[in-house]
């Protein structure tokens, strides 16, 4: 079988595309034949060694797909042959057959196409936590949303939305922007014209905001920090910006604030069965409509690298995927 195969870290164009021997399930395991793949910002912190969890080469990068069950290991009684799922995994989903745990999987409802539902469990598994669990965000607060036009960032600007909360997008263009808008954001800013704290804080009326989801990092985190309201929770997503904030102390006192760190990885080990509840309640939102990824970009295996240097860039709008 074909797949994009990582020998040692580094950047992204050091993966080949290599011919590998095909998986054969195991106990508690399943073989999916992968429809779609989707791209995640971990995918380049993984390959270069620098992810939470650390995959050692050769490995096959990854974290999410979806396809048809091929073969099903020793125990596997959720699952069958034929079966549409969407599947999980720190590795191996850039490959035309991926061997993963069963518990790791879901079906399909009938409705939501494998390209749709490649993009679903990472990005929007972990606005959904973020924002449901750690957050709790309520009907009416305000949410800031960095990055807000990448993977995760348009993932919570349409789950707040769909909330009930007033979601303020914040990106570095206006094209970036303008998409935001279509994926529900009431108000936008655009940081690399306008100085972030000041515009959130009049957006406000000078209240601040409510919850901050910044996978971003940076400058822009104390930024948006100076912006939060009393009582606020500025959830910790990820640096995509590659600097790890130094955010003074006196800010969260003076505010009444939390700083909440989410990792959407742990969580689904730690609270596997609040982690399956979430998964089904996104399956029901899209298949209801009132969520939809937007997949604005696709690429085939053989061009896995220009669907990298997309991510790479931070250029991406919505997700971009494999079509494997």
């Amino acid at each position: 079988m074909k797949a994009v195969l990582c020998t040692e870290f580094g950047e992204y164009n050091t993966l080949t595309l290599s011919d590998m021997p095909e998986p054969t399930a195991g106990p508690g395991q399943i073989v999916v034949d992968v429809a779609f793949a989707s791209l995640n910002f971990p995918d380049l912190l993984t390959i270069k060694g620098q992810y939470q969890i650390k995959a050692e080469p050769p490995f096959v990068p990854g974290f999410e797909a979806a396809g048809i069950v091929s073969a099903v290991g020793e125990g596997v009684r959720t699952l069958a042959v034929g079966d549409r799922v969407a599947a999980v995994g720190v590795v191996g989903a850039f490959a035309e057959k991926w061997l993963v745990d069963a518990a790791a999987c879901v079906p399909i409802p009938d409705g939501i196409s494998d390209e749709v539902a490649a993009c679903l469990t990472v990005a929007y598994g972990t606005s959904y936590h973020a924002l449901k669990q750690r957050a709790k965000l309520r009907q009416g607060e305000t949410l800031l949303v960095l990055g807000a036009s990448g993977g995760v960032g348009s993932a919570a600007v349409e789950i707040g939305a769909s909330m009930g909360a007033l979601v303020i997008a914040a990106a570095s263009t206006d094209e970036k922007l303008a998409f935001c808008r279509e994926l529900g954001a009431t108000e936008t800013v655009n940081y690399k014209t306008e100085n972030l704290t000041n515009r959130v804080k009049e957006i406000t009326g000078g209240e601040g905001v409510d919850v901050i989801y910044d996978p971003v990092g940076g400058e822009l985190s104390e930024q948006a920090f100076r912006a939060i309201g009393w009582n606020g929770r500025h959830l910790v997503i990820g640096f995509a910006a590659g600097d790890i904030p130094r955010v003074p102390w006196n800010l969260p006192l003076l505010k009444g604030a939390s700083i909440v760190g989410v990792f959407w990885g742990s969580f689904t080990a730690r609270e596997a069965r609040e982690n399956q509840i979430n998964v089904h309640e996104l399956l029901d939102l899209v298949g209801t409509g009132k969520l939809g990824p937007r997949v604005t970009a696709e690429f085939s295996l053989d061009d896995f690298a220009l669907a990298f240097e997309m991510v790479a860039s931070r250029e991406v709008r919505g997700k971009v995927v494999l079509r494997i």
